[in-house]
């Protein structure tokens, strides 16, 4: 009984995406850009460690070695990304672009300034529907005034205008649940985008997190009919070019593993 924003976007993207990954729990394998996503994020968090006037690109490029190898002691099924990297050469290119994202936030925040009030900050709440949403949000910022601003860094550009909603679903579901536990709504929902160096916000009020709890409760009832029923329908997109469960897929000739739970009839 607990949606995050990566399983809801998951359903809403494709619900035997949704299956494979949180009922059959089919294994991915890692990939360069989401590795360097990782370690971009923990280089970002760990710098806040250090005084506000030591906060430099210089200090923050020097952090990427370091996190890599802890990235790599805690998951070390990513060594295989640059198993055949024999002289070293991708995984330096890979670094390198890795220290330039660090580098380019620079130019969109000043952390010299920034004393966050939470960095990777686990947060769940329970509706009263029962249904728990849960979450890991990359930094909270608190004003003196106490209004709450929640930032995401994204690794990625920035999406165009008309797609710019789907992009703001995840900060507007952590501003729900922050809502919901502290009974405030965050003043500011700001995305991070390093890929491209732009910075989109969003000022959300109390309608705004209505909407998405109602959405989110249709979601999960949804979840729930095709959890009882075993139907779970791929929905193909050009997304299904990145996707690593092709051989299973019924659009790609594939056939899924044997449900593993109880079907309930319809009617």
């Amino acid at each position: 009984m607990s949606l995050s924003p990566s399983r809801a976007s998951d359903f809403m993207q494709c619900p035997l995406l949704y299956r494979f990954r949180v009922i059959d729990r089919l294994p991915e394998k890692p990939s360069e850009a989401a590795t360097r996503g990782t370690l971009v994020h923990a280089v970002l968090e760990r710098l806040f460690d250090a005084p506000a006037a030591e906060r430099t690109p210089p200090r923050a490029k020097s952090l990427v070695p370091g996190q890599w190898e802890r990235l790599l002691e805690s998951r070390p099924e990513l060594g295989e990304l640059f198993a055949q990297d024999e002289g070293g050469e991708r995984l330096a290119r890979w670094m390198s672009e890795a220290e330039a994202l660090v580098e380019r936030w620079f130019s969109l925040e000043d952390p010299t300034r920034l004393e966050p009030a939470e960095r990777e900050l686990f947060v769940e709440t329970e509706l009263e529907s029962g249904l728990r949403l849960r979450g890991v949000i990359d930094r909270v910022d608190v004003a003196p005034t106490g209004e709450v601003r929640i930032v995401d860094y994204k690794t990625g550009k920035a999406p165009r205008p008309e797609y710019s909603e789907g992009a703001l679903f995840q900060m507007k579901f952590y501003a729900l649940v922050i809502w919901r536990l502290k009974g405030v709504v965050p003043r500011r929902l700001q995305l991070v985008y390093l890929g491209s160096g732009e910075v989109l916000t969003y000022d959300p009020v109390a309608a705004d997190l209505e909407r998405v709890e109602r959405r989110l409760l249709a979601l999960w009832d949804a979840i729930m009919r095709a959890t009882e029923s075993g139907d779970w329908r791929p929905r193909p997109t050009k997304l299904c070019g990145w996707c690593d469960h092709q051989a299973v897929c019924p659009e790609f000739g594939g056939t899924p593993p044997v449900y593993p739970l109880p079907v309930v009839p319809a009617g």
